[in-house]
């Protein structure tokens, strides 16, 4: 088995940043900001796309941000522009970790935003979050807190991405957020080919969210990159699927080896097929399959207000694309 599936506890150190505010860029086109209280990441998925040659102990040594709070702190006070975007929560790797519990960093950069009244998002994989319900439901106009969900079926999460709870465990958690009156959604990414792409996999995961009380949902398909596709080989084998590794690659349509650094995408028409139905069980639902029209950019506060509650509606802004 390769070294992201060990089951070791990583190593935990704590580091200074210079800056933690950065633009969330895609496709060259500048769509918000996020914010990353930690650098790597406990839970492991194999599929993950923030390991790289940037990040080789991405799974084995996690990184807190010990003045996090403070920077951010610091960059809101002196923001330069009276208006601010919605800020993510974080795009590379996951907040609610289990490092969390032993730094609080995500959550007191949390209420750093809701000083300042900045909108923002959360994406997690954890039901560690719960900690915070009445953090984020007295600001509940203004978050927008999202739960990736690849799979329901434990056989398969266990191997794919181990360090994550039973999906059974993230819907009671959402349920709590939802029943508190939280904007929620479910981000099903990456659908995996040949292993999470079926109707009963889909199904299972849309009915948990009816369960939950879930309005959002939405996915994306699996990117393959040279050092993904080696451990999506490993997941392929270990899980015994016939002839998978030569589907992967007619699906994708690339010969090995793969050019290191790129980004693959699926073939248009099975992309095309499984986009497609899924956004349909979404709508037959009564779901709807993007983002909310939740937050745009907003008057920046600088006056320390006590009241933390957001006051507008959901508006059409930031991560269309995932």
């Amino acid at each position: 088995m390769q070294k992201w599936y060990q089951k070791a506890a990583p190593e935990f150190e704590t580091k200074t940043s210079k800056s933690l505010i950065h633009p969330f860029i895609v496709k060259g086109k500048h769509t918000g900001l996020t914010i990353n209280p930690y650098q790597g990441c406990q839970h492991r998925c194999g599929y993950c796309y923030a390991t790289y040659l940037w990040s080789p102990e991405f799974f084995d040594k996690i990184y807190a941000k010990s003045n996090a709070p403070e920077i951010l702190e610091d960059e809101l006070k002196s923001w330069k522009h009276n208006m601010i975007d919605t800020v993510m929560i974080s795009s590379a790797t996951d907040p609610y970790q289990p490092a969390e519990i032993k730094y609080n960093l995500t959550r007191k950069c949390i209420e750093v935003l809701q000083r300042y009244r900045v909108p923002y998002y959360v994406f997690t994989k954890s039901s560690i979050i719960l900690r915070d319900l009445e953090l984020h439901e007295k600001y509940k106009d203004s978050c927008f807190l999202v739960w990736s969900i690849t799979t329901c079926n434990e056989k398969i999460r266990r191997l794919v991405e181990p360090g994550t709870p039973p999906a059974t465990s993230i819907f009671m958690a959402i349920r709590k957020f939802v029943d508190a009156g939280v904007c929620c959604g479910v981000n099903i990414d990456p659908i995996l080919p040949l292993l999470t792409d079926s109707e009963e996999e889909i199904e299972l995961i849309l009915e948990s969210c009816i369960s939950a009380g879930v309005t959002y949902v939405f996915g994306a398909i699996l990117r393959l990159r040279d050092d993904i596709w080696q451990r999506m080989t490993t997941i392929l084998k270990s899980l015994d699927v016939k002839g998978g590794i030569d589907e992967y690659r007619r699906i994708y349509q690339f010969s090995e080896p793969l050019k290191t650094g790129f980004n693959i995408t699926a073939n248009q028409l099975y992309s095309d097929t499984v986009m497609h139905n899924l956004e349909q069980k979404v709508s037959k639902r009564g779901l709807f399959n993007h983002f909310p029209d939740h937050m745009k950019s907003r008057r920046i506060s600088r006056g320390f207000a006590n009241n933390t509650n957001g006051t507008s509606s959901c508006q059409h802004t930031l991560l269309r694309y995932m």
